[in-house]
């Protein structure tokens, strides 16, 4: 069967550059999707996207679907005739259906009996019957929260549409989508390609748009352009361009021909904190920043323009006009926020609800200070510094500048503290409280930095869970599940000696009489539980090694690590599947037990070489395992118990635990009950 690559264009006004890659990739996907369900045999599915465009060429589409002989069972022979061998109204409706008659029936002959037969050859469609409802469907499904109407007709779509191409290799596919009927024009760049542009294969697509339209259709190619670009533009002025990846994707969503250039601004503007300026740059200009060697900010910005300018001198003009009204914004803002103290904002807080139920974000920053201050007396950091670092945590919430670019929140306070006096140490943990600030981020530096940010995650979800808004599915709007992760890492990473229930006890008198749950202490800690399991689970562990040390409920974070690694490596060792079975088994013998057993082992009672062994061993390890469960030192611990597996295997195989004598049945008990508990001071190993 024949093959050609077919193209399926949308032609759109500007699409919004933050939902493109999404767009194109959920277009290709659905249309993959389609294809398979479809039989279609290809070799790939690309997406390409630009500002003006949604595109993608299938790799080797076979021409049709491939014939296929269908089979269709009728009634069985005993029923399709009866005592006479007349054929049944059964048999007759059903070859009625079937467009033949009963005597036209092949049968059906299995080891479970005999039916009615009918064979027919269906023929595959073909791509151009297919493909434009197959592209309908694949629309439909994309993610668009708020599709659009234009001009007159009832059509949705996140922008409006100008034209449509489908091509299978030089076959223009006719079809409508989205109310557009599928040409052969494309339309190049606004400016600088030709306005409109015939195609006449499929193969010719990304050629002609870089030649005649001025359009670099690929988008990973436009992307690495760019950043080529920037990069390069970047070290001629002896820098390095500040790249983060969400604005590279933005700026390569904003263009179709990208030319970079560069600009400058006044020195004077480097009085003001790099972060203020840098946030201005890359937020509301999408100006990639440079840098020195040290990481410094410099008086040069990069910008990507969507055309080639005649003179790009009065372009670098225009920007250096534009961005510098911001840069006065904040070199005004900064030396108007000086003028007054953090510890003088304070007061201002009161104004500002946290949440309706848990009071203002003065409310809020005494709390967190009372928290830090607890915290800071459990791990011997500075109790003064904690408590004022998160006394005024939230001050610099109240000035000029971070009113107008929140993102600097934090760093701002940082440095207002600084220029107040304030210790370093509080300075510092002003900016530090909001660590991390997503996954795989850094942590706060200092020991009081992370005793505010404990003391900040701890406020908001006690207070949360507290009042009943516990987050629900994806619904997530206070961060809570971000918050436990930025506190389990915290903890668990800086080795800090804490215990999640005293934390969130602490955080829960806090509160006094303002919350309404009165589980929340209970909600809270299975709620960090909860996200222990999902980040050990990314990490690679299995669900049931996360669940042994689960079910024993360590509440230190720390103890909770150290039980994890150990169990991951006893795993490794040969004797640790028969180990886990022993204690399944036990774990099932000692459940059915009704009463107490015993927690001593009567030596007199021991009549088995089995049994007499496996006490003396149990003894012996008892004594030797209780200094290395204090220093939580379970690695040395579960190697040590690894070696058990002889004498509880010899065990089993002699002794006989449900004895006659009831005396010595609950001697035997209690052995195993011995042996069990000492695995389950690390984890349930019988979960393994």
């Amino acid at each position: 069967m024949s093959q050609e690559n077919l193209l399926i264009e949308l032609g759109t006004e500007e699409l919004p550059p933050k939902s493109l890659r999404k767009l194109a990739e959920s277009f290709a996907g659905n249309v993959e999707a389609e294809l398979i369900k479809a039989e279609l045999s290809f070799d790939n599915v690309r997406w390409l996207a630009s500002p003006r465009r949604l595109a993608l060429i299938v790799a080797n589409l076979s021409a049709a679907q491939a014939d296929k002989i269908v089979e269709k069972r009728g009634p069985a022979v005993n029923v399709a005739f009866d005592e006479q061998g007349q054929a049944t109204k059964a048999a007759q409706g059903w070859a009625r259906s079937n467009g033949i008659t009963v005597e036209q029936a092949e049968r059906l002959i299995t080891d479970k009996g005999e039916w009615l037969l009918f064979k027919s050859e269906v023929q595959g469609l073909s791509v151009t019957q297919l493909i434009p409802e197959i592209a309908a469907s694949a629309l439909a499904k994309l993610p668009i929260p708020k599709p659009m109407r234009w001009g007159a007709a009832s059509t949705q779509f996140i922008r409006p549409v100008h034209t449509v191409t489908m091509l299978f290799g030089a076959q223009l596919i006719p079809g409508e989508l989205l109310g557009i009927e599928s040409d052969r024009t494309i339309r190049g760049h606004r400016f600088l390609g030709e306005a409109e542009i015939i195609i006449n294969h499929a193969d010719q697509y990304e050629s002609l748009l870089d030649d005649s339209g001025k359009v670099i259709a690929d988008y990973e190619r436009r992307k690495a352009i760019i950043r080529d670009q920037v990069e390069a533009l970047a070290a001629h002025e002896n820098g390095v361009a500040a790249i983060d990846d969400n604005l590279l994707e933005e700026v390569t969503s904003l263009v179709e021909w990208p030319v970079t250039l560069v600009g400058s601004f006044e020195e004077k503007f480097l009085d003001v904190p790099s972060e203020a300026l840098i946030y201005t740059m890359k937020d509301n200009q999408k100006y990639f920043p440079v840098l020195d060697k040290q990481g410094n900010l410099l008086p040069r910005f990069i910008f990507v323009s969507n055309i080639v300018s005649r003179d790009p001198a009065q372009v670098i003009s225009g920007n250096e006009k534009v961005v510098r009204p911001r840069l006065a914004d904040a070199e005004f803002f900064f030396e108007t926020d000086k003028k007054k103290t953090l510890a003088s904002r304070l007061e201002s807080l009161s104004s500002v609800l946290f949440q309706q139920k848990l009071g203002t974000l003065k409310e809020k920053s005494e709390r967190i200070a009372n928290i830090a201050e607890d915290i800071a007396l459990q791990i011997k950091a500075d109790t003064k510094h904690a408590f004022r670092a998160g006394l005024l945590s939230k001050t610099d919430l109240m000035t000029e500048m971070v009113m107008e670019f929140p993102d600097v929140q934090g760093i701002m306070g940082m440095y207002y503290a600084q220029h107040d006096g304030e210790d370093n140490e509080v300075a510092i943990a002003l900016n530090e409280q909001y660590l991390p600030r997503f996954a795989g981020d850094k942590l706060p530096t200092s020991l009081v930095a992370c005793c505010v940010s404990l003391a900040d995650k701890l406020d908001t979800l006690v207070g949360i869970f507290g009042i009943g808004q516990a987050p629900k599915g994806a619904a997530d709007p206070f961060a809570l599940r971000r918050a436990a992760i930025g506190l389990l890492r915290i903890i668990t990473e800086k080795n800090l000696d804490l215990d999640v229930v005293v934390l969130t006890e602490i955080a829960k008198v806090q509160y006094g009489k303002k919350l309404t749950n009165v589980n929340v202490v209970q909600d809270v800690v299975d709620f960090l539980f909860a996200r222990f399991r999902a980040t050990y689970q990314t990490n690679g562990y299995s669900v049931e090694l996360i669940q042994s040390v689960l079910d024993r409920r360590p509440t230190k974070p720390v103890d909770f690590e150290k039980r994890i690694q150990a169990v991951a490596k006893f795993q490794t060792l040969p004797e640790a599947a028969p180990i886990a079975a022993a204690n399944k088994r036990i774990s099932n013998i000692l459940a059915k037990v009704k009463g107490e057993i015993s927690a001593e082992i009567d030596t007199s009672l021991l009549q088995e070489p089995a049994e007499i062994a496996l006490s003396e061993i149990l003894g012996s390890l008892e004594s030797k395992l209780s200094p290395l469960f204090e220093q939580l030192d379970y690695e040395s611990a579960l190697f040590e118990l690894a070696t058990l597996r002889a004498p509880v295997d010899e065990f089993f195989d002699n002794v006989m635990v449900m004895a006659e004598d009831p005396a010595v049945k609950q001697n035997r008990l209690a052995i195993l009950a011995r042996l069990r508990n000492l695995f389950l001071q690390v984890a349930d190993v019988s979960v393994l």
